[in-house]
């Protein structure tokens, strides 16, 4: 699939300037940064993995 965005100047050179650095293309710095950004766990789930965390660390602590 191919989508097309609009990027002002500024965010261009930002674009190849970052891309020339890391030795790729600026679309795929481009997919590869959006493939991050959608593998990231959802923020639903990091506040219910910070709270069974700290209930945990409260036992933990609680039997020690």
């Amino acid at each position: 699939m191919q989508i097309t965005i609009d990027l002002n100047k500024e965010q261009v050179k930002q674009l190849e300037q970052l891309a020339k650095r890391l030795s790729v293309h600026p679309s795929e710095l481009v997919r590869i940064a959006l493939n991050d950004f959608l593998s990231r766990p959802s923020e639903d789930f990091r506040r219910s993995a910070h709270h069974v965390v700290e209930k945990n660390e409260e036992l933990y602590k609680r039997l020690s």
